[in-house]
């Protein structure tokens, strides 16, 4: 029997996509932004910071990177609360998302700053700059230039990964297409509007991470 289509029915609910679609934003906005905070001050305590800290943070890095963002997820929301730490399902989709992006980008970054020449570090330690002024204005900005595209990669797939976070009822992009094909059971036509958000959602988010690193990493500007 031929299949019709019926993409109306799933455009009834078009103020579930859109709560959907602004909940993906901000945890990938706040996620992201934070994700990345951890991941530079992880690449300067790998590779600057006090001995005592490099195994911490490597640690830190080889759990996150070998378990699931699942597993992470559902550790941070259901094992949280039984310990005594109240947390909402917002919370624990963002702190997941930070723990993760940070582990990874962590070793994303420690390769660009690994990659940078050894005289100008040595120059800078001749200024009697301390560890911390040198990692901050010799060395990380000529990393990120290097690792750039790969962290922006990253931060998409983190993005894109947000869609397992409707497993603890985050209202996501992904609860929502839920939601709509329980309602009107037209799972085709929810997912493959769904998929085609996420594409747009990448698309756009490349190209802001590609503007970033355009005019605030590499500091060129358009004439």
């Amino acid at each position: 029997m031929a299949y019709q289509f019926d993409f109306l029915s799933t455009f009834d609910y078009t103020g579930v996509l859109i709560k959907g679609v602004i909940t993906t934003v901000e945890l990938i906005a706040v996620g992201g932004v934070l994700g990345v905070a951890v991941g530079i001050f992880g690449a300067w305590a790998r590779t600057q910071g006090p001995r005592w800290l490099r195994p911490i943070v490597s640690a830190y890095v080889e759990l996150i990177r070998n378990t699931p963002f699942l597993i992470q997820l559902f550790f941070i929301f259901f094992g949280l609360p039984s310990i005594g730490v109240q947390i909402t399902e917002m919370q624990a989709a963002l702190l997941t998302m930070i723990i993760n992006l940070g582990a990874y980008s962590t070793e994303i970054i420690r390769a660009g700053v690994v990659a940078v020449a050894r005289g100008q570090i040595e120059a800078a330690l001749s200024l009697s700059m301390t560890r911390v002024q040198i990692f901050r204005h010799i060395i990380l900005r000529p990393a990120l230039q290097k690792i750039w595209p790969a962290l922006s990669s990253q931060i998409v797939i983190v993005m894109l990964g947000s869609a397992v976070c409707s497993q603890i009822a985050v209202e996501e992009l992904s609860f929502a297409a839920n939601f709509i094909q329980g309602r009107n059971f037209r799972a085709f036509e929810a997912y493959l509007v769904a998929t085609a958000i996420y594409l747009v959602l990448a698309i756009i988010l490349r190209q802001i991470l590609r503007l970033i690193g355009t005019h605030f990493i590499s500091g060129r500007r358009s004439t």
